[in-house]
């Protein structure tokens, strides 16, 4: 039997009927708004500003120059080797990018450049396969646009990273952004307003963003798309404006404006027609909490043609009783999207894929017991990011994710072995993230480690289902399969109760050794605020120091991320009586930096 390349290559075959007079009128639109735009823009202002940074680059290099003539001959040699300290004179007040990319000594800049070449060539090729279509979703959706910018956003992510930690963190979020390229190209061959393919349309499940991916495995003919992942959720951490016309379009239709932004940002996308038009049926669910079925309502209105499964799941995840009522509810979704799309469940093809995702998790499982010696070796953005995705978009669907997890681990048991820093000169603290974190600020956990030497050995959306799922028997699968799904990211903590929150984080700092806790506030979010005192108590009778940070998640204008750092800094400098650092990360300007 051949082996089934992934993804179906028949997928990005499938014929596209575009109406080429609808794109013509959408030209002519989007023109029209370019032009006024254009005739809009006080070009005297745009021309001063233009000139402003030329001379101020100019200023930078100079700078620059002179601080290398005046440094001594090994500080030279170790600028050349290891890199530059200052991070923060990267960036530049007005700017959306840093004004240039970080230098990491020879060898690493010259290996961070070959990566951004991969990255950039692996955009274009996955794009080509049909690339009317996907150019034509820059025509259509605001947010096609800022992926473009993917790049900048692993650069922020892997800054001050080194040798085997910069090396695994570009394996990382490589397969990620190779995911989201080919998911990208999808939605443009499906929306009805672009590629129009009926013919791949019909083997389109579509599924809300908080719902795990498993279940597609098991039907390796049909296309899974977390449907409001590339629009809304994942392009908010690589571009923290992007969320915001969506939040402001439902609160303008009377949406309370303390809802949690993930939900009002599904919605707002619906309201203002954000979301391609697509799919031979629609998955909702009740993860991680009620607002997801908010924005199922929200979806059944916009797209009342569109059959849609229920699939939701009781919040008990200690009482087995209830464990039957979500085999039952997997087994009718299953049932469901059968009879919408006429394919047939596949034991062989679920089992394959959990073999892999059982494998999966025990790379996951190595990674966690390195970092927690004294020599933790993979952390940082791209690490939480790809353990999300991992655990919940992919699950080991695609095979080709078991080759990056054999590759991270061999560099991370050399890295361990070495004893090397995976921040060098910066390891500090040790640190956990608990609830959830600001969207758009992915890279906060980057900036701790630079500024403050606080480093993140894990995240409480990373602590998840570990236990390897039935291989072997279907009715065994099916009841371990609703213990994944009601473990989903998030979900089994801040929708958990006392247990899973709070005497779960005293567990987890105990066993990870931190002693600093990056506590996440999500000011529109009701469930951990009823908790905050509780945590504060314990928290200081245990000896920890947490550090609250209040976020909204989505809406950078209610908390921004200069307030955020700044929380950190208050209480570094009052309370821990400690020196940054690098003290050119304490105060910059990324207003509207991507």
């Amino acid at each position: 039997m051949a082996k089934m390349k992934f993804p179906n290559p028949k997928f990005f075959r499938a014929k596209d009927n575009v109406d080429w007079k609808a794109q013509g009128r959408n030209l002519q639109e989007v023109g029209g708004i370019i032009w006024d735009m254009l005739k809009e823009t006080d070009w005297k202002a745009f021309a001063a500003k233009q000139k402003a940074n030329v001379q101020d680059n100019v200023r930078r290099v100079v700078r620059e120059a002179k601080t290398i003539a005046a440094m001594t001959p090994a500080e030279r040699l170790d600028l050349l080797k290891t890199g530059e300290k200052h991070l923060g004179t990267l960036y530049r007040k007005g700017d959306m990018v840093t004004v240039r990319r970080e230098w990491r000594g020879v060898a690493d800049t010259a290996y961070d450049f070959k990566e951004w070449l991969r990255t950039w060539g692996m955009l274009l090729g996955t794009f080509s396969k049909d690339l009317v279509p996907a150019l034509n979703m820059t025509f259509y959706y605001r947010w096609m646009i800022s992926y473009v910018c993917c790049v900048s956003f692993m650069d922020k992510n892997t800054m001050g990273q080194r040798s085997n930690a910069l090396k695994m963190s570009h394996l990382l979020i490589y397969d990620i952004f190779r995911y989201v390229a080919e998911n990208l190209v999808f939605l443009a061959k499906c929306d009805k307003k672009n590629g129009n393919s009926a013919e791949l349309n019909k083997k389109v499940v579509l599924f809300d963003e908080m719902t795990m991916g498993q279940i597609m495995a098991g039907f390796p003919d049909l296309l899974g798309i977390p449907y409001q992942l590339m629009p809304v959720f994942l392009v908010s951490e690589i571009d923290q404006l992007t969320c915001v016309p969506y939040i402001d379009a439902v609160e303008s239709f009377g949406l309370p404006a303390d809802t949690c932004p993930v939900p009002s940002s599904e919605c707002g996308a619906l309201v203002i027609d954000a979301l391609p038009h697509m799919g031979n049926c629609f998955i909702s669910s009740s993860m991680p909490c009620d607002g997801s079925t908010m924005a199922s309502s929200y979806m059944a209105r916009r797209f009342p043609d569109l059959p849609v499964f229920h699939l939701c799941f009781p919040v008990r995840y200690e009482d087995e009783a209830t464990l039957k009522m979500g085999a039952e509810d997997i087994r009718a979704c299953i049932k469901f999207i059968e009879e919408k799309t006429g394919a047939q469940w596949s034991w062989d093809a679920y089992f394959s894929a959990m073999k892999r995702f059982n494998e999966e998790t025990k790379y996951e499982l190595e990674k966690w017991e390195v970092n927690k010696t004294a020599y933790p070796q993979l952390l940082g953005p791209c690490y939480e990011l790809f353990r999300k995705w991992n655990y919940e978009m992919d699950g080991g669907i695609d095979p080709r994710v078991m080759k990056t997890c054999k590759k991270v681990n061999k560099l991370l048991l050399q890295a361990y072995e070495r004893r090397d820093e995976a921040w060098v000169g910066k390891m500090r603290y040790r640190g956990i993230v608990w609830s959830c974190p600001a969207h758009y600020y992915a890279n906060f956990s980057n900036w701790l480690a630079n500024c403050w030497g606080i480093n993140i050995l894990v995240e409480m959306e990373s602590l998840n289902f570990t236990k390897p799922l039935e291989t072997e028997d279907p009715e065994l699968a099916l009841l371990d399969l609703a213990r994944l799904y009601e473990r989903m990211v998030m979900r089994r903590h801040t929708n958990g109760g006392y247990q899973n929150v709070v005497d779960e984080l005293w567990r987890q700092c105990e066993a990870w050794n931190a002693n600093i806790i990056i506590m996440y506030q999500n000011v529109a979010c009701k469930n951990m605020a009823t908790v905050q005192g509780i945590l504060d108590e314990q928290g200081r009778e245990r000896g920890y120091h947490l550090i609250w940070i209040e976020h909204d998640l989505m809406d950078p204008r209610t908390v921004s991320r200069k307030t955020m750092r700044d929380k950190v800094n208050e209480y570094m400098r009052t309370v821990m009586r400690a020196e940054p650092v690098d003290p050119t990360l304490l105060d910059f300007d990324d207003e509207i930096c991507m």
